[in-house]
């Protein structure tokens, strides 16, 4: 018990510390609540109108991902340090690990999250799925009466 009582002792003085600073600025500061004051303060403008909308979802979305990557990368830094005292199996466990990270982060680009822009449905979804939701072919857009339409049985190739 002897070895953790400086443990104590801090852990102590630490907790006093946080607790004394709370009662202190609560007992000390002045109290003059004005209507500047509880105005949302934001790099010095004063807001007008209030925002168009909330933060999109995919705001958080990226957040998230991003932190989760940046915490699977953190444990490459202890993996540097200690490789020669793992040898071949380090190795190997350590590229099973990033090879999931690498196909965790794949599958997030190829599912569109870290899109920021606005989404194209024509880009996103294939064929079908526009016509089920009640939007034309290229075909169909086109003048049938237009030479140059590519959908036209052409000279020479079969139709």
């Amino acid at each position: 018990m002897d070895a953790y009582l400086p443990l104590v002792v801090m852990v102590i003085l630490g907790l006093l510390f946080a607790a004394g600073s709370f009662v202190a600025s609560t007992w000390a500061a002045p109290s003059k609540p004005t209507s500047a004051k509880a105005a949302p303060y934001e790099c010095g403008i004063v807001p007008e109108t209030e925002p168009a909308e909330r933060f999109p979802v995919r705001f958080y979305l990226v957040a998230m991902i991003f932190i989760v990557i940046d915490i699977e990368i953190v444990f490459l830094y202890p993996f540097a340090v200690i490789l020669s005292d793992l040898g071949a199996f380090g190795l190997v466990e350590m590229g099973i690990f990033v090879l999931a990270v690498v196909v965790a982060f794949g599958y997030v680009l190829a599912s569109g999250a870290l899109e920021w822009g606005p989404v194209r449905i024509a880009e996103r979804f294939a064929t079908p799925v526009l016509r089920a939701q009640g939007m034309p072919r290229a075909a169909e857009t086109e003048d049938p009466a237009d030479p140059t339409d590519a959908s036209a049985p052409q000279p020479g190739r079969a139709a």
